[in-house]
């Protein structure tokens, strides 16, 4: 698989490195466009410079450099930008030609961490992925943890410390995250304390008796103490403001991935 995908890259650096003698003489219009479409992918990654430079091995100052058409991505960082995401188009990138995604059999995975700067990363964990259905809901998932059974696990090297993975439904965090992604999680101890205002969360809520599980950034109500303000990515979700108490399960979203199955 991986020499085959060696192969590929070779002939296509080939066929496309003219475009880097180009770059040399028509730096003023290429390279904007080169620049856009791989802040595209970083944005696609939700990712920021520091990290989509530290995906790279390159500092955020030759990423950003690159980025804003001060300099002309040389052959060896367009190369590590291809190998490290092997989801994107070679030719998109160096052409716009195309799409972003490879348009190929590949089922490919992409990743985005929700990092707080008091986070320590943890080089290797395998995160247990539940099935939340399964387990009737949030609440018994995070009650009885121990003793619940994981339909599989997730090995992602540096990110957060993890408790659990998910799969999300609906769209209130389009495009962040649509339905199908995986999200892995801290869980929150004490709910009325330890709320990081502006940060994700997966939450379990109090319907008329009825368990609701949601994924929402939370803010400060206007309502004041013993309000949060529920707020979705999509702007077609309303905010909502609730009270604190009906809060039933908490958890910090650290990551989420996302699986391109290409046909």
């Amino acid at each position: 698989m991986f020499l085959m995908l060696e192969q590929i890259y070779k002939h296509l650096f080939v066929k496309y490195k003219f475009m880097f003698v180009l770059f040399k003489n028509n730096i003023g219009t290429i390279m904007d466009t080169v620049g856009n479409r791989i802040k595209k992918i970083m944005d696609h990654l939700n990712l920021n410079y520091n990290s989509f430079s530290k995906e790279l091995g390159y500092s955020d100052v030759v990423v950003g450099n690159v980025i804003k058409g001060r300099n002309k991505p040389s052959f060896d960082f367009v190369n590590k930008l291809t190998q490290t995401f092997d989801w994107v188009d070679v030719r998109w990138i160096l052409t716009g030609q195309g799409e972003m995604l490879l348009e190929n059999n590949i089922t490919n995975k992409t990743k985005a961490v929700y990092k707080l700067k008091t986070d320590n990363l943890v080089d290797n964990q395998a995160i247990p992925l539940y099935d939340i259905e399964a387990v009737a809901g949030l609440v018994p998932l995070f009650t009885n943890a121990q003793e619940t059974k994981p339909i599989d696990h997730i090995s992602i090297p540096h990110l957060p410390k993890c408790d659990g993975a998910v799969h999300i439904t609906g769209d209130s965090m389009y495009p962040l995250l649509k339905s199908g992604d995986i999200i892995m999680y801290k869980e929150i101890q004490d709910i009325a304390n330890d709320i990081f205002w502006g940060e994700m969360y997966l939450l379990s809520i109090s319907m008329s008796g009825e368990e609701m599980v949601v994924v929402k950034f939370i803010q400060k109500s206007e309502k004041g103490e013993g309000y949060v303000k529920l707020v979705s990515q999509n702007k077609h979700h309303q905010d909502r403001d609730i009270k604190i108490t009906r809060i039933m399960a908490l958890a910090l979203v650290k990551a989420s991935v996302r699986i391109n199955s290409m046909s």
